[in-house]
Formats: structure tokens, C-alpha cells, sequence
């Protein structure tokens, strides 16, 4: 009965020819369910109305150069529990497997296993009526050598069109992210998202490095997007100021970051400068609490905490007791917060202004919701179409130009007097802004990306040779 199953070792070099992947060392486990393959820049896109998905295979161990680029469509999408224990959703594809002049479909879910010691696990779903697993032996199919691999995944020499880029964040599936990634690709650049929690940094005074997941080195990039959420502010500034002293360009600085996420910073640097902000205190002891209310013109007044972000950690108090109460809460709890002049005369509306390269390249209404205070997408506010006006235009320039950064989101509202700027936003996010304004604006940063790099793109002068892998 057994006689027609092929015998497999606890590890064995198989391959996927609809894949562009000729030989890949797998681990055989038996304990695992579903079938695993190294992946990474996992994009899902639509052909012909149904779902695919592209990735990018490192097909051979502690190898990040070879690299064959893979589309196939999306099989299915469920969570799956790694042999850690964690979970995660992962794409699901089926594709023809090869093993000892056999072919058969299997399903393969994708996923980092930078970590893991082998490139792809096989499990038993994939392995069920078609082999027999000998856990004592090891690769009894054989061992290709390294001139195999060398012929199989053989490097050739072509002309390099674009950029290494690299996006720093923490989530792929955002709108912002997967846009970047795009138009960086549409531009002809080598786009890839670092994940900020899985590299790690070697000090070092001759030579510094970034690591990767897995020991992968990250000396190859020309330029890194950072994406960072606030969280994660203090560790994606580290990872930013390690790109900037390993030579790396990086769109924003850690240095601007790192000002433009301290609200209070922030605010000094901005009127030092000369721009108009609402009247806004700080203070420290209960004891100032009323002189603080007073500062600001009494009540209804805006209580915003330091390290808030879109929209949380901001509260109307409408009156003076209020206040009071808010105040002395937050005092009591060590929480560092802001009291500010409530606007009245913006009706819950402000003006996101998106300043790239010092120049607002769009600009949006935003409008609360009934019942709320903040022109929050967050908590069902509303965006339309607005013309900003050439003073307006000014501050948000200046306001981008003051922070140092070339990437902006400069968040205005109308007062009576002129417009007021309230906040400064490092990593403004594209979906609304694109949205409404109908522009290519993440194709705006990369352009801008590539003007602060003096890079041309389409000039004989500015290519260079750079190794590529046949198949991608």
C-alpha cells in the first residue's frame, strides 16, 4: 500500500515551478497542519475582478540578495497559530509543489519566517496519501550544491531604474503604507516595509549597522520613508537616527520626529517663529489651576493631554467648574496636559494642509460631527474640498519649514482674526487627503524623495549596475 509514497527525511529541498522557484529547503513536521513559505512585502491586489496576491521569496537561508518576486491568487485567509503559539491571518495560496519528479497542489500560507531556521515548513495537509515521513533521516533526496544554487537563482547584471526605499512602520495594510508602496513601485523604485518592532540596532563607532529579523543586514537602502505611530514614537526615532548615521537619507528626520510628537516643543518652536496659535497654558501644580483658566480667556476651554494623537486625549470643558474638575483630575494623575482657547468661531471645523517639500500640494475641510467639538474622522466628521488662502498657505509652509520637515500635515482653524495653527502632524495619513483632493499624493513624496537625492530617474548619469535575480 505504502509502496508508491515518496519517503521524506525530517528535511528535504523541494520546489515551486508556478512560483519561479526552482529549490527551497523545507523542514517536514507532521505536527503541522497547513504548509508555510517565507514571505515578504505581502500585497494583495485584483486581476479580472478576483483577488491575488504578490510577495517577495528569499528562497535560500540567511540569503536577503536572492529574491524572486511571486503573484498567484488568494486561496483563502484564515488565522493560523505558529509553533510559538502566537497567531495571525495569513493569505492562503494553493500551487503545484514539486518533490522527486512529483507534482502536486498544495496550500501554502504566507508569512515572515525570518526567524524560523528553514525558508519553508511542510505540513502534513500537503504531505497526507502522498509520503511517508522518516523523522531520523535527513534530506534523503538529496543535497544540491552550492554551484547548483548558484545556476538555479543565477544573478545577472541590468541596469538599475530606481531607488532602494525602504518604508518604516508598523502596519502594511494601511492605506498610507500600501500607497507609498505603490507609487514608489510605479516610479520605478525597489520599495520594502520594514516593520519598526522587528529591527534592532549594533552600535558601533566605525561601523554602525541595522539588523533585521532573522540577522538580515540593512545596508542596501538609499532612502527610508518613516511611517511611525505614536506609540512608537522613542523606538522608530531610534531606528531613524541609526538610518541617518549609517549615511541613509530619510524623508523626515528623527530630529523633526521626534519635535513635531512633544505638543508643548512643538508649540515654542512654532511661535518662535512668529505663527499665530490659540492662547494656551501650562502649568504644573493644582495651585494655578484658576490663573490657568484665566490665561486662556476662561471657559469653554480645550484640555489637551501631551501625548495625545487624532483627536484622543482632547476634551471641551464648557465651564468654568468644569474646567476645574478636569484640570485637577488629570494634575492628580501626574498626566501632563495643555489648556487652550476654545475657538469658537471655527464651528468644529479645521484645514488639514498636506506641505511637501515646502509646498501645500493639498488642503481639506474638515467638519465635526453633530454633537462634537473636533473635526475628528475618527468620531464621524466629514471632509470636503477647500481653497486655502494665500495666508493660510503661508503658515502652513512656515509651520512645515519651522519643524524641518519635508512631509507634513499642518492642521489650521479660521479664527476671527486670521488663521491659528494647531498642530503639526509628522506622519499625516493619505487616505483622507487623496480622497478628497482627488491628487497622487504619496506619488508627490516619492518625487520629493527623489529631488532631495538629486536622483533622475529617467538620466543615463544617475544608473548604476545592481544584481537582480532572474525569475522575478
Amino acid at each position: 500500500m505504502n509502496s508508491n509514497r515518496i519517503i521524506l527525511g525530517s528535511e528535504e529541498w523541494c520546489g515551486f515551478p508556478q512560483l519561479n522557484i526552482p529549490i527551497i529547503k523545507a523542514r517536514v513536521d507532521s505536527g503541522a497542519k497547513t504548509s508555510a513559505l517565507h514571505a515578504l512585502n505581502i500585497e494583495p491586489f485584483r486581476r479580472d475582478g478576483l483577488p491575488w496576491v504578490s510577495f517577495d521569496v528569499h528562497p535560500i537561508q540567511n540569503d536577503g540578495k536572492t529574491t524572486v518576486h511571486c503573484e498567484a491568487p488568494v486561496f483563502d485567509k484564515r488565522r493560523i497559530k505558529s509553533s510559538s503559539g502566537s497567531s495571525e491571518v495569513r493569505y492562503v495560496i494553493k500551487s503545484r509543489l514539486s518533490i522527486a519528479d512529483s507534482l502536486w497542489d498544495v496550500e501554502v500560507s504566507l508569512t515572515n519566517r525570518d526567524n524560523m531556521g528553514y525558508r519553508m515548513l511542510l505540513g502534513r495537509q500537503a504531505m497526507a496519501g502522498k509520503v511517508l515521513v522518516d523523522p531520523e533521516s535527513s534530506c534523503l533526496l538529496g543535497v544540491p550544491s552550492e554551484d547548483d544554487l548558484h545556476d538555479l537563482y543565477k544573478p545577472t547584471k541590468t541596469t538599475r531604474t530606481g531607488l532602494k526605499i525602504g518604508l518604516l512602520g508598523s502596519d502594511l495594510s494601511l492605506y498610507s503604507n500600501r500607497r507609498l508602496m505603490e507609487a514608489g513601485q510605479e516610479r520605478g523604485h525597489e520599495m520594502e516595509f520594514l516593520q519598526i518592532k522587528d529591527c534592532y540596532i549594533k552600535l558601533d563607532g566605525k561601523y554602525p549597522e541595522m539588523h533585521y529579523r532573522g540577522g538580515r543586514i540593512l545596508n542596501e537602502f538609499d532612502a527610508i520613508i518613516p511611517r511611525i505611530r505614536p506609540s512608537m514614537t522613542f523606538y522608530g526615532c531610534a531606528l531613524t537616527r541609526h538610518f541617518e548615521a549609517m549615511g541613509v537619507y530619510t524623508l523626515n528626520s528623527a530630529a523633526a520626529i521626534t519635535k513635531s510628537r512633544d505638543k508643548l516643543f512643538a508649540l515654542q518652536i512654532l511661535i518662535n517663529s512668529g505663527l499665530p496659535i490659540p492662547t494656551t497654558g501650562f502649568a504644573h501644580s493644582p495651585l494655578d489651576t484658576d490663573e490657568l483658566i484665566k490665561m486662556v480667556g476662561g471657559a469653554p476651554l480645550i484640555v489637551k493631554l501631551l501625548q495625545g494623537t487624532q483627536g484622543k486625549g482632547v476634551v471641551l470643558a464648557e465651564t468654568k467648574k468644569a474646567a476645574e474638575s478636569l484640570i485637577n483630575a488629570f494634575k492628580s494623575l501626574k498626566v501632563n496636559i495643555l489648556v487652550q482657547e476654545y475657538i469658537g468661531e471655527a464651528k468644529g471645523e479645521d484645514i488639514r494642509c498636506f506641505v511637501v517639500n515646502g509646498k501645500v500640494v493639498a488642503s481639506m475641510k474638515r467638519t465635526a460631527a453633530p454633537g462634537e467639538f473636533r473635526a475628528n474622522m475618527h468620531m464621524g466628521g466629514t471632509a470636503s474640498l477647500v481653497k486655502v488662502s494665500q495666508e493660510e498657505r503661508k503658515v502652513a509652509q512656515l509651520a512645515a519649514k519651522t519643524m524641518e520637515l519635508k512631509v507634513a500635515g499642518v492642521d489650521i482653524i479660521r479664527g476671527e482674526n486670521g488663521p491659528l495653527l494647531l498642530e503639526v502632524n509628522s506622519s499625516p495619513g493619505l487616505e483622507g487627503i487623496e480622497g478628497i483632493s482627488e491628487k497622487n499624493i504619496a506619488g508627490k513624496m516619492i518625487e520629493a524623495l527623489e529631488k532631495n537625492l538629486k536622483f533622475g530617474a529617467l538620466s543615463p548619469a544617475t544608473t548604476s549596475s545592481i544584481e537582480s535575480v532572474s525569475g522575478q
